[in-house]
């Protein structure tokens, strides 16, 4: 029976789990939006809330805790100095996971982890070269 046991395994060991859930958080500090199935996004977000808990102190002894849990200076940075003031009206509640069906190989419950009130940058989409085709003579 599994009664009062609060961590999931992810079926990784405990240093692959918190790597993979560095990346995660790593990853949504980046690309402020990623797509990832529901088991992770739901770690995923304990995580970060957790991180921005930290960073919203703003002290040397937070900042080196949330690197210790990153593994990442410059990711730290980047969440204190970019995230942590477009939240800092929010007193929880950091993070929004977006339900988007099944994964088509597996069946895995797939969704869209995002940050409240800030928009991922826009990406822009490459153009197609134009081919002039010239008949051959």
């Amino acid at each position: 029976m599994r009664h009062r046991k609060k961590n999931v395994k992810l079926g990784r060991t405990s240093a692959h789990r918190k790597a993979t859930l560095a990346s995660l958080v790593c990853n949504l500090i980046e690309e402020k939006r990623i797509r990832t199935t529901l088991a992770k996004a739901k770690l995923a977000r304990s995580l970060a809330e957790k991180m921005v808990t930290l960073s919203r102190n703003g002290t040397l002894a937070a900042r080196r805790r949330v690197i210790a849990k990153l593994s990442n200076i410059r990711y730290a940075a980047k969440l204190a100095d970019e995230i942590v003031p477009q939240l800092s009206d929010r007193k929880g509640g950091y993070t929004r996971i977006v339900k988007l069906g099944r994964r088509r190989s597996d069946s895995s419950e797939m969704v869209i982890l995002e940050w409240v009130g800030i928009r991922p940058p826009e990406r822009k989409k490459k153009k197609k070269a134009d081919t002039v085709v010239t008949p051959q003579q």
